[in-house]
């Protein structure tokens, strides 16, 4: 290999010293180059002290540029490996058209546009990703004195959780449908409803009677509501699906509850001053039924933090006129 040593240059207009492509060209003192001109790169570039360019510095094919001073310049573009030991300023723009790896503590923009083609952007990532150490991911929004913005994910209560109140405009919920279970050595069935699958839902009476409502999977948020309405259609009326309409056995007196997370447990519901919901008996009525659960924000394994509601928005059937 061909070494080059250079003790002193004298300015000279148009000098041009040239390294062939297999040869090195290393410099351990300052490299300034103060024209308007470009430097390319196709090799190995080392510097080990300051290196500043007024142009552009181009590292193209299998080249590397290599410092552990400050490199300056006025556009650098990469099309292959470089590798900075020290800090890096550019006036310009920097193009890079492979990959661009950052490893760091921190990750400053500061910027008045940001725009990022990916139509998916992924946060919290690790080598064993799950619902703890997603916990509290999300965005920030600052807002100086008058407090910051959250949008974070909250694992306790399996849900996004927002700081400041939501506006959606056209909303539109997913209607699911009921679950039904037989009840062992009964007639009756269990109706149950996950809040996983949304807050409305469907039930067709076709037979048997709903024994047991059950609701789950709601997020024990302190001072929480949520809501479950269950749209019943009535089947036949030889025999009706009654929904249970006597008191010990009616919609409303027999609860089961089980926050997302949480050993469920038995309750009942506040009906009006009735002690049950009664559903119509007529083939092709509908019958909405809202239940209500409000959360005070106690312990959340005990039954009396929680606070059930449920009513019957009325019985509804096709007019005498229609068309």
């Amino acid at each position: 290999m061909s070494t080059l040593r250079v003790d002193n240059i004298k300015s000279r207009t148009g000098s041009v010293v040239t390294i062939p492509e297999t040869n090195t060209l290393a410099v351990t003192g300052i490299v300034s180059v103060t024209s308007t001109g470009s430097i390319t790169n196709a090799g190995n570039l080392t510097n080990s002290g300051t290196f500043t360019n007024t142009g552009a510095l181009n590292v193209t094919g299998g080249g590397t540029f290599n410092t552990t001073g400050v490199g300056t310049f006025g556009s650098l573009n990469v099309t292959n490996q470089t590798t900075f030991s020290q800090g890096v300023q550019v006036g310009g723009a920097l193009t890079v058209t492979g990959n661009f790896t950052v490893n760091g503590t921190t990750t400053t923009i500061d910027t008045v546009n940001l725009v990022v083609e990916d139509k998916n952007i992924g946060i919290g990532t690790t080598t064993s990703a799950s619902n703890s150490t997603a916990d509290g991911a999300g965005l920030t929004i600052f807002g100086g004195s008058d407090g910051d913005k959250t949008f974070v994910w909250n694992n306790n209560s399996d849900a996004f959780t927002f700081s400041n109140g939501v506006d959606i405009k056209g909303a539109v919920e997913t209607v699911s449908t009921a679950s039904t279970y037989a009840i062992s050595g009964s007639t009756n069935v269990i109706l149950e409803c996950d809040a996983h699958n949304g807050t409305v839902f469907t039930h067709s009476l076709a037979n048997g009677q709903v024994g047991i409502v059950s609701l789950r999977d709601f997020p024990a948020t302190k001072n929480s509501l949520t809501t479950y309405t269950i749209i019943f259609t009535q089947q036949s009326t030889t025999p009706a699906g009654t929904g249970n309409t006597t008191a010990a056995t009616g919609i409303g007196t027999n609860i089961f509850l089980k926050p997302y997370n949480i050993a469920g447990f038995s309750t009942s519901a506040r009906v009006a001053t009735a002690s049950t919901v009664t559903l119509s008996s007529t083939a092709n009525d509908i019958d909405i039924v809202s239940f209500a659960v409000h959360y005070n924000g106690g312990a959340t394994g005990t039954v009396g933090n929680y606070n059930v509601l449920a009513t019957n928005n009325g019985n509804f059937r096709y007019g005498g006129i229609r068309p």
